[in-house]
């Protein structure tokens, strides 16, 4: 099982899973919700979760050739036998995504010759998939993704469902600022954790403002709707900032949003654990970090479109302030009880945008 922690911020509490969601407040903050509570300006608009449609062309709209000329039909891989390129008439097989550009429009389909059609003489039913067992609890990751196999990490790529608790916070604008009741934009804020159905984990400094916020669940690649499973979305509404944080040197840089209804569980949205209170990750475990933060720091870095990960190591608090004290931030540094570090390893790190984003340490 994984615990989150919002990235560079220890969070010293317990929580519950289900149950009284005003409860998570005082477990985490311990305060009265009232005191800190700022409200989001978001419509009675009824919980959406996004459906991506298919589309349902002819066989003369989805035809395609194959590297040797042969015409064939775009399908879905795991209805593509590789063995002879053929279209699997038995319900038997597996999506295998290769990232790489191909005569299909959509990276899931792969050019496929059509099989000759034979009398329906002996139909041949698949054998279903053994049922798993649910997993129950907080914190499991899927570590060789979920519905789908991919051909390996590429560049640090997430496979689909890897960390169902991942949230991405989204700012509601209008695509015109001179009609605010038209058209709305989903602008990508920064990262974020689900740590119960109604309830999400994220930065103070992202939202302390009070911006019209939804939160994605679900979500992988940014560019694409045919996934395995849709990604949810939910509006905030309301939004609890930490009493003590401080916006100049970002102390307790944690707030909570509140959903205006429940994420539906699924295997690509599940909820993370929170460690106990005053618990803290020993130095030299191994975590994880996510988010579709810029590859690069300065006006060269660009956005991510498929959810990426970065492992890092937990340094301990002397030697993290000792290292930070040898920048500008000078000799005399201390670092806050508030704080915690990762990372320190050349070429390994995050970036703009990522965050708010969990970082998740095995338990």
């Amino acid at each position: 099982m994984y615990k989150t922690l919002p990235l560079f911020a220890l969070l010293a509490c317990a929580c519950a899973q289900s149950g009284d969601l005003e409860s998570i407040i005082h477990q985490i903050f311990d305060v009265p919700s009232t005191s800190t509570t700022t409200q989001a300006s978001i419509g009675n608009r009824a919980p959406s979760t996004v459906v991506p449609s298919v589309p349902q062309g002819n066989a003369a709209d989805l035809s395609c050739k194959l590297d040797d000329g042969q015409v064939g039909e775009c399908v879905t891989y795991y209805l593509c036998n590789t063995s002879n390129n053929t279209i699997i008439t038995d319900g038997t097989g597996v999506i295998d995504i290769r990232f790489r550009d191909g005569p299909c429009q959509s990276y899931i389909d792969t050019c496929c010759l059509v099989p000759e059609k034979r009398p329906d003489t002996d139909p041949i039913i698949p054998k279903p998939d053994p049922v798993k067992p649910e997993r129950q609890g907080c914190g499991w990751r899927n570590p060789e993704g979920v519905a789908v196999r991919t051909t390996g990490d590429t560049d640090g790529e997430t496979k689909f469902g890897e960390f169902p608790w991942m949230v991405a916070i989204l700012k509601i604008e209008p695509v015109n600022e001179n009609e605010p009741d038209g058209q709305k934009l989903n602008v990508y804020v920064g990262g974020g954790s689900l740590i119960h159905p109604s309830v999400v984990l994220t930065a103070a400094h992202y939202v302390a403002s009070g911006p019209q916020l939804r939160v994605r669940a679900g979500e992988w690649d940014t560019q694409h709707a045919k996934e395995p499973y849709p990604y949810q979305d939910r509006d905030v509404s309301r939004i609890v900032v930490h009493k003590d944080f401080n916006k100049g040197n970002l102390f307790y840089d944690v707030a909570l949003l509140f959903l205006n209804s429940p994420m539906d569980l699924a295997p690509n949205v599940g909820v993370a654990c929170l460690p106990k209170a005053r618990e803290r990750a020993t130095a030299g475990t191994r975590c994880f970090a996510s988010g579709w933060g810029k590859d690069k720091f300065g006006k060269d870095g660009r956005y991510q479109v498929i959810l990426k990960k970065i492992e890092v190591p937990v340094v301990d608090r002397n030697t993290c302030r000792d290292q930070l004290r040898k920048t500008r931030l000078g000799r005399y540094f201390e670092l806050h009880s508030s704080f915690m570090c990762a990372g320190g390893e050349s070429g390994r790190d995050t970036c703009k945008g990522d965050g708010g984003s969990p970082l998740v340490c095995p338990s």
